[in-house]
C-alpha cells in the first residue's frame, strides 16, 4: 500500500494542465462540503479524482485510454468500481480543457447544484 500511496502523491504534484483545470471545476462542490480527493487510492487503483460520500470516480483520460488496451484496460476498472458501489464519470483531456459547461452540467446531474449549505 505505501508504494501505491507513494505513486499517489507522486501524481498528484505532477497533475495534467486537464487535472488542475477540472480540481478548479470543483471548486463550487467543494465549498458545499462535497470532499473530493485528487489522485486518491481505490482499491488496487490510483483515480484521478474520488468523492467517498457521493461514491463518484472521475477520470481525466489523456490519448493512452483511447489505444485498444487502454480502452480494455479503463473497461477492468471501471467494472471494479462499480462492484465497490461507485458511479464512474470520464472525460477525454481535450474536453476539460475546453468549455467548462457541459462538464458542469455532468457534475450537477449527479451531485446537484453546488450550494453551500446544502
Amino acid at each position: 500500500m505505501e508504494d501505491q500511496i507513494s505513486f499517489a502523491r507522486k501524481l498528484r504534484r505532477e497533475q495534467t494542465p486537464a487535472e488542475r483545470r477540472f480540481w478548479v471545476l470543483l471548486h463550487p462542490w467543494r465549498e458545499a462540503g462535497w470532499h473530493f480527493r485528487r489522485q486518491a487510492p481505490v482499491g488496487p487503483f490510483v483515480v484521478d479524482f474520488v468523492c467517498k460520500r457521493a461514491k463518484l470516480i472521475v477520470e481525466i483520460d489523456g490519448d493512452s485510454h483511447y489505444s485498444d488496451e487502454g480502452i480494455e484496460r479503463d473497461l477492468s476498472r471501471t467494472d471494479y468500481f462499480r462492484r465497490l458501489g461507485y458511479s464512474v464519470v470520464r472525460f477525454p483531456n481535450d474536453d476539460v480543457l475546453g468549455s467548462d459547461e457541459g462538464k458542469f452540467d455532468v457534475l450537477r446531474g449527479v451531485l446537484g447544484e453546488p450550494n453551500v449549505g446544502n
